[in-house]
């Protein structure tokens, strides 16, 4: 009977453990098949900006190349057409802004540097509509000095220990009493770099000292530390003769988990979760790079202690979020872990001489290959700029950027440094500055609780959104399904129709909208006469909480400052016309009506003195009539009579009084054109179209509706032609006009051919001294890579 009992008991511990073995897989399915929902849901994009150079003289023209990539895969993304450049001085207000075109992830521009700008030291960010929804601290972002020579610098700041700022981060995200803890520290100063030398000390509330620390790279380090239950501890941070900085420790808890990773020989790493007054059970283990699931895996948790052992090759190149579960699917503990990526292509670049005089021709040979040295296609941009102690080598490369430093948060200082070293202290300085990032970027509630994710912002994949708000004056609340028009004056006709939702917003999506002009928004005034719009700004209006560092001019900058601001004067008076010559977009001429049924051209026609006369006298398909002391127009087709009046535009503003219709004075128009059937058009329905367009686009004096909101309103920017002077003569190389350029050469599209190498050229200008090539690039599959050369002018 013994060993029937033993024999019934084993099919039983089987089953158990089956079980077991299902919840645990079923845990697992649960958290993967929520996180996909989510980030199928939140597509990522990333950023970056190729700036020609990075310091700049008010005046100037600073010119940028913009990569539009897939935050997962790296590669060039079409999701989004706009991009949207700031530049920021130190309390977050705008001096630039402007709006870019992006094609198949490429985009490229210019801003003036404006004259009123002081000196400082600024950042230059870059996001797209759809990057709004989420944090700012992963918008593309670059710090540029600007100095204006006219304004005195302002007086140097010495840097207080209170300015100081320090932060501890638990690896994990937590310190529980009892349990050995590695804690990352950094300390950054204020001119916003990590602090470099200091020593700090972990007291407890009776001032014993129980741990002791100093940076390793960038202010930035980590150390050991058991803390004990009902103990408060603070740290004493000393940087030379300064005044001691103290700073309180993250709280102790007397529950909860501390996690710990570690490299397990060259193929594995070991995670071990720790716990004190917690629930026995499985724990998780779910890692995610660039919101793609690259491990899932589970582990008892016994005698407080669980182990995983995750395979490095599961994981994914670049930045991975390692995320540890309860048994009851809440996130208990967290960190970064960073696998090396490779680098799979590199560019050859070169000028065909060390040495060119002054307004000598260079040759640029340039070129994308992969490892075998085989040649790729790459959209490359590339920049050629004289070095001198205002401006240093630019150091922000397209590769440490993706990989790297659009991963994290707050201010990255030198991410190549972390690319172009190697070694045991790199390791661990490149560990500790994952550990300083703290957690999460996402709430792991609300993904596990699978909610949809709310969006304020929608990707502009057609072209330019301009956002509004409808209001009721009468009420002072938001009005909803109300059709509103934007339209924008001129001689080719846009019009835009919107319906507004619950919460009274008005969205327009336009299409080719470039350059400087007016818009035109308003309701329909014979029905909605009720309503104020206000037209919402498309710029960002959320800011990341990192400083950029802080200007330091030195008396042998002032050299370097007085050439820049004489070669700018120069190049404006003598080149004003070339730099200021822009191309022409290639834009759709139709009406948003496409093709019209008929066209008249009033000076084809007889002309009368009255738009009256003009309609019933030639244009056969509408119908003026008169009544109760108003005009009304009546579309006539080959069915009969459309119901009610149709939509009446003049240089593409909508004009809803028929009375007003009649009073355009017909010989300043000069065409006609009319679509006699019902069109649908967005929210909208009009019963037929007819479309004047004055000869000047002003509107023929006619007075648009009070109500309406005229607003001057730039489209998206003309790309502005970069000029370089050519000296292919001899009579052009002993030009009298000066040519004092330390920007010699800018290009933003560079497509090297699939075979060979592209060449380019450019000229050297006047100003001796050390020039450096800067390119940029990227291929079609998501490989990046840059590339420096250099020569000497004299």
């Amino acid at each position: 009977m013994k060993e029937i009992k033993k024999l019934a008991i084993v099919p039983l511990l089987s089953g158990m453990l089956l079980l077991s073995l299902n919840g645990v897989a079923q845990t697992i399915n649960q958290i993967s098949e929520s996180f996909n929902k989510y980030s199928q849901a939140t597509v990522q994009e990333k950023i970056f900006v190729h700036t020609d150079k990075s310091a700049y003289i008010t005046g100037e023209i600073l010119w940028f190349k913009i990569y539009n990539i897939d935050a997962a895969y790296h590669k060039p993304l079409g999701l989004s057409k706009v991009a949207y450049i700031d530049v920021l001085d130190d309390k977050q207000n705008a001096v630039v802004q402007t709006k870019i075109e992006i094609k198949n992830g490429f985009g490229n521009g210019s801003v003036y540097v404006p004259i009123s700008a002081s000196n400082g030291t600024y950042k230059l960010r870059a996001y797209t509509n759809w990057m709004k929804n989420f944090s700012p601290d992963y918008y593309f972002e670059k710090s540029i000095t600007i100095i204006n020579p006219l304004k005195s610098p302002g007086a140097t700041v010495k840097a207080q220990p209170l300015d100081y700022d320090v932060q501890f981060f638990p690896e994990g995200g937590n310190l529980v009493a009892g349990i050995s803890s590695k804690v990352a520290f950094k300390v950054t100063a204020s001119d916003g770099k990590g602090l470099s030398e200091y020593r700090g000390f972990i007291v407890d509330q009776k001032n014993d000292t129980v741990a002791r620390f100093s940076p390793l790279k960038f202010g930035i380090g980590s150390f050991l530390f058991t803390p004990i239950a009902g103990n408060v501890y603070k740290a004493i941070i000393r940087s030379g003769n300064n005044t001691a900085v103290i700073k309180e420790l993250p709280a102790v808890n007397n529950e909860g988990y501390v996690m710990t990773v570690k490299d397990a020989g060259s193929t594995q790493i070991e995670v071990i979760v720790k716990g004190i007054g917690v629930e026995t059970g499985e724990l998780y283990l779910f890692a995610q790079t660039r919101q793609l699931i690259k491990a899932g895996i589970s582990a008892p948790f016994n005698n407080g202690t669980a182990t995983f052992m995750l395979d490095k090759a599961k994981l994914g190149e670049g930045v991975s979020n390692i995320t540890i579960f309860n048994s009851a699917k809440q996130p208990v503990c967290e960190r970064l872990y960073f696998k090396r990526p490779k680098q799979k292509i590199s560019i050859d670049a070169a000028a065909d001489q060390p040495l060119y005089a002054q307004r000598k021709k260079v040759n640029v040979s340039i070129a994308a290959k992969d490892l075998s040295g085989q040649v790729k296609p790459a959209n490359l941009s590339m920049s050629v700029y004289k070095l001198d102690s205002l401006q240093s080598t630019d150091g922000g490369e397209i590769f440490s950027y993706l990989w790297l430093r659009s991963d994290l948060r707050g201010n990255i200082e030198s991410p190549d440094y972390y690319f172009k070293n190697t070694g045991e202290e790199v390791d661990a300085a490149l560990d500790n500055l994952m550990l300083s990032q703290g957690w999460r970027r996402f709430q792991w509630n609300n993904v596990l609780a699978n909610k949809p994710a709310a969006f304020n912002f929608l990707p502009e994949y057609d072209g330019h959104l301009i956002t509004g708000k409808l209001t009721n004056t009468q009420t002072g609340s938001v009005a909803k399904d109300i059709v509103a028009y934007l339209s924008v004056p001129g001689k080719r006709v846009q019009l835009y129709a919107a319906k507004s939702d619950s919460a009274g917003r008005l969205i327009f999506n336009t299409r080719q909208l470039y350059g400087p002009g007016e818009i035109v928004v308003q309701t329909n005034s014979e029905r909605d006469s009720i309503y104020h719009i206000d037209i919402l700004s498309p710029f960002s209006e959320q800011y990341s909480k990192y400083p950029a560092s802080k200007l330091s001019l030195t008396r042998g900058m002032q050299r370097a400052i007085e050439e820049g601001s004489l070669g700018t004067q120069v190049q404006n008076i003598y080149w004003a016309n070339k730099i200021k010559q822009f191309y022409e977009p290639q834009v759709d001429s139709s009406g948003f009506f496409t093709t019209p049924y008929k066209t008249y051209l009033l000076d084809n026609y007889t002309r009368f003195t009255t738009m009256e006369e003009v309609l019933r006298e030639y244009v056969r398909e509408v119908w003026v009539n008169r009544s109760q002391k108003r005009y009304h127009i009546k579309v006539l087709n080959g069915n009969g009579f459309l119901d009610s009046d149709p939509l009446v535009m003049l240089d593409d503003v909508p004009v809803f009084n028929i009375d007003k219709v009649m009073a355009i004075d017909p010989l300043k128009v000069r065409k006609l054109e009319d679509v006699p059937y019902r069109y649908y058009w967005g929210p909208s329905v009009y019963e037929g179209i007819l479309s004047f367009t004055t000869y000047k686009g002003d509107l023929g004096g006619v007075e648009i509706d009070p109500r309406a909101v005229v607003l001057d309103y730039e489209g998206l920017q003309l790309q502005r032609e970069f000029y370089s002077p050519v000296y292919d003569t001899e009579q052009a190389a002993k030009s009298r006009i000066p040519d004092f350029r330390n920007l010699l050469y800018w290009a933003p599209e560079i497509g090297t051919p699939a075979q060979g190498k592209g060449e380019l050229s450019f000229y050297t200008s006047d100003q001796t001294g050390k020039y450096i090539g800067v390119v940029q690039g990227i291929t079609a599959e998501g490989d990046a890579a840059s590339q420096y050369f250099g020569f000497e002018v004299k």
